[in-house]
């Protein structure tokens, strides 16, 4: 059974129980009111009543009623019937013979009902006070006054017919109506589990379920909690998804990238071994030529086992950074670091002029860090610069704003294009093919952006293409006070 249906069932049941606890107060109280009337009309005219006691026609002893009394108890609409336990025979009120009822009598004291009761005789119902008659302490008859209530029975049966009829109307009403306000109710929890259903079988997180009814009700508020839960489960598992298939094509270019100097290396091995194996055959090369091409080769593997060294570094580094890896950072003076990247820059290789520019700002400043990963994040913007500059100069300069210190990269070099930059700090994103064929592994920008990140920096990229590229590095600074602590 669905709630919508349990919730109306219930209230319909309530509702059936209070209508039938209310209609049965009704139905008692307009029942003991209307024959209260009647008593108190009967107790009204039975204190006047005077009962005498008389002989019968055959000299025995009986009992009669003033006909002032009989007259009386007519006018109210009442009849009286008189016995005597001696004479057994009934005397009743000339209303009551006209009648022709056969009332019975009691015929001797145990039998007297003292008080009120209803009966019912040939179809007609009256309320009868029956009560004794007593001489010398002795019960010698009985007296019944009878008030018909055929009017007041059939009034209370209809009064009972009405209130069931109205009550089960009302209930019918009110299911119907329970049914359709349920229904209303619960339609955003039908959205809900239609939006789920949709999201189970198509996997679409970007279902919203609608929002429906007062702002403020309990449904409503599950409904914006859903959404937003919707809404982050999307968010996760796009971010899920992307980084699945970053993984994808990390692991195939990082295939790539070591296939290529592992067949350059296989192949220069492959031509040593078939040199040297077959250096007794006539009509060889020299044993100069083979030296020549030998030396050829071997140079040849060690670039490519240099190469692959610089790309297992990088992977390496950049495993680190998806372990959580956490660096041991100290206070770190800048000037001295940056001096040292500038002296060993200049011996990298490199066509561009290598040019210092102004960096007294860094004078007596420091930053919380790693000095080895700050400049490795220096050299491979520096490298980055000299490899994509074939003329023209690269420079370093630094610039102080707030809180915040910036080392400048900048380069005349062939720049690239904007829409180019959100992505050259992904891994193994190499710039348009049209720039020109530059050795690299597509790494070193992606290991900067997370050394930048793990110091808490930022990085701006201002280039245009045929003009040259500048990256400015933003690190938060650190100050030292008297105690030799410093604030991060």
């Amino acid at each position: 059974m669905s709630i919508r249906l349990r919730l109306t069932v219930w209230y319909s049941v309530l509702l059936a129980f209070t209508l039938l606890l209310f209609g049965i107060a009704i139905y008692t109280f307009v029942d003991y009111n209307t024959y209260a009337h009647i008593k108190t009309r009967i107790q009204g005219q039975v204190n006047q009543l005077k009962v005498l006691p008389t002989l019968d026609l055959q000299n025995r002893f009986d009992f009669d009623v003033p006909k002032s009394d009989v007259k009386r108890l007519e006018d109210a609409e009442l009849y009286i019937q008189i016995v005597s336990f001696r004479n057994k025979t009934p005397r009743m009120s000339p209303n009551l013979s006209e009648l022709g009822l056969n009332i019975p009598m009691p015929q001797k004291a145990s039998q007297i009902n003292e008080g009120y009761r209803k009966i019912v005789v040939n179809g007609y119902e009256f309320l009868v006070y029956e009560n004794a008659i007593m001489l010398a302490d002795q019960v010698e008859g009985a007296f019944q006054v009878f008030a018909f209530t055929g009017r007041e029975a059939l009034f209370t049966k209809e009064l009972r017919s009405i209130l069931i009829i109205a009550s089960m109307v009302t209930i019918v009403l009110a299911f119907s109506l329970g049914l359709f306000l349920a229904q209303k109710s619960l339609r955003p929890i039908e959205n809900i589990i239609r939006a789920t259903d949709r999201i189970q079988k198509g996997a679409d997180l970007s279902v919203r379920i609608p929002r429906e009814g007062p702002p403020d009700d309990e449904v409503g508020q599950l409904t914006d909690r859903i959404n937003s839960m919707l809404g982050r489960m999307e968010t996760f598992y796009n971010e899920l998804d992307e980084a699945y298939r970053a993984q994808r094509r990390f692991v195939s270019d990082a295939s790539h990238e070591l296939r290529t100097p592992l067949t350059t290396i296989r192949g220069n091995v492959d031509l040593l071994q078939k040199m040297w194996m077959q250096q007794q055959e006539p009509n060889q090369m020299s044993q100069s030529e083979r030296e020549l091409m030998s030396l050829e080769a071997l140079r040849d593997i060690a670039d490519e086992s240099q190469r692959m060294s610089h790309l297992v570094n990088d992977l390496l580094s950049l495993a680190r950074a998806d372990a959580g890896y956490v660096m041991n950072k100290v206070l770190v003076e800048l000037k001295p670091m940056v001096e040292e990247v500038v002296r060993r820059a200049q011996f990298l290789p490199r066509k561009a002029e290598w040019e210092l520019g102004n960096i007294d700002v860094l004078e007596d400043l420091y930053v919380y860090g790693n000095k080895d990963y700050l400049q490795q994040m220096l050299f491979i913007f520096i490298e980055n610069a000299f490899k994509y500059t074939q003329e023209g100069k690269v420079r370093l300069t630094a610039q102080r704003q707030d809180n915040q210190i910036g080392l400048k990269v900048d380069d005349t070099g062939i720049g690239m294009n904007e829409k180019e930059v959100p992505y050259i700090f992904e891994r193994f994103y190499r710039a348009d093919v049209s720039r020109g064929v530059t050795s690299g592994t597509g790494l070193g920008l992606a290991i900067a952006k997370w050394i930048i990140d793990e110091h808490r920096g930022s990085v701006e990229v201002v280039t245009k293409p045929g003009e040259g590229t500048s990256f400015i590095v933003w690190l938060p600074l650190a100050t030292v006070d008297g105690s030799g602590d410093y604030p991060v």
